[in-house]
């Protein structure tokens, strides 16, 4: 008999009860958000999920790096028994790739826990992957659980945050966003990802092997376009190299001219011939002038800028984490950041 999901009710200083959560994964980004759900009142951390034999067995508190560990968790590799434990909440995050995690969704679903999850191509899957998005949909409503895809940038800066800024809209012809990040403070498996201090020849290989590259930007062009009723019927993408013009020096590796710092990304979003939507990423070690803009086109002409941008990884995990109450009380069923109402989850809500 399918168990019924307890109402969670949330004003930002109270939540109706303690919420059971269990990351699963936890590499830099699922430590860092094991810390930030560790400082929240509301939220018990029961669990812990990772297959690398260098985690299992440890407490958790210690493999993220905690001040104050040990929590008296124990990481496991056995996920069945973890999930046995009926967490209200599993954060999800050990892959960018849908496919990939399908069955471990769809466990965490038979589980009859929520899921918030950082695979970026979980965001907005309804164009890539409409088979899988259906089948996940499917049993989430069979369990009475939601799931979503969320994170900074799929999920925030260029996508939810341009459909939020069109409220104040009456007509929509182009929208537009522009991320640059300086690669160079952020951690090291990300500064690998993006190709820095490679050959060009080198990073142009990988871009074909579909090593290096940024997830999501198709995703967010698509739920822009499906959000803002724009005709779009075609996506497309380049990446191309960002070529260090000087020496950089990072915390992590040395970046020397004429070598990849970084990567520049480019999704367009075309209807009818022509250009729609507009996301450009620019994510490199050495970034002068890093800045998140939003422009939209129409009745009026809308523009916002961050300066300095919204930091990826802080960002990344404040957004996961602020969407466990949300999720909780959302329908049944596959969710897109679009869909959710998503606020500040106080760290001093009470159950």
């Amino acid at each position: 008999m399918r168990r019924v999901r307890r109402a969670l009710q949330w004003t930002g200083e109270i939540v109706k009860k303690k919420i059971r959560v269990i990351q699963y994964g936890i590499g830099p980004i699922g430590a860092s958000i094991a810390r930030l759900m560790r400082e929240k009142q509301a939220i018990e951390i029961i669990g812990a999920i990772d297959t690398d034999p260098a985690k299992v067995g440890r407490d958790l508190g210690e493999v993220a790096g905690a001040t104050d560990a040990p929590w008296g968790v124990k990481v496991s590799a056995d996920s069945k028994e973890v999930l046995e434990q009926a967490a209200d909440v599993v954060i999800h995050s050990t892959s960018s790739s849908l496919p990939k995690v399908m069955d471990q969704l769809l466990a965490c679903l038979e589980a009859e826990s929520c899921i918030v999850s950082t695979c970026e191509e979980l965001s907005y899957p309804l164009r890539t992957y409409p088979e899988l998005s259906a089948q996940l949909d499917k049993a989430a409503k069979d369990w009475g659980v939601a799931l979503v895809g969320t994170g900074v940038n799929p999920g925030f800066v260029m996508d939810k945050l341009v459909i939020t800024l069109a409220a104040v809209s009456q007509r929509i012809e182009h929208a537009r966003a522009v991320r640059i990040v300086d690669g160079g403070k952020r951690r090291l498996p990300l500064q690998k990802k993006i190709g820095a201090g490679m050959a060009e020849a080198e990073f142009r290989s990988e871009v074909k092997a579909g090593v290096i590259k940024h997830v999501g930007l198709p995703e967010s062009v698509a739920m822009i376009a499906d959000s803002l009723n724009l005709p779009v019927d075609q996506i497309t993408e380049t990446i191309e190299p960002k070529i260090a013009t000087e020496r950089v020096e990072t915390e992590y590796l040395t970046v020397e001219a004429g070598q990849a710092a970084g990567v520049h990304q480019i999704a367009r979003g075309v209807g009818g011939g022509k250009e729609l939507v507009y996301l450009e990423l620019q994510m490199y070690v050495g970034a002068k002038d890093p800045g998140d803009t939003i422009a939209l086109k129409g009745h009026p002409n809308i523009s916002l800028v961050i300066p300095g941008g919204t930091h990826g990884d802080v960002a990344t995990a404040s957004v996961v984490v602020n969407s466990i109450p949300v999720i909780l009380d959302a329908p049944a069923g596959l969710r897109t950041a679009r869909d959710l109402p998503i606020g500040f989850f106080s760290p001093h809500a009470r159950p």
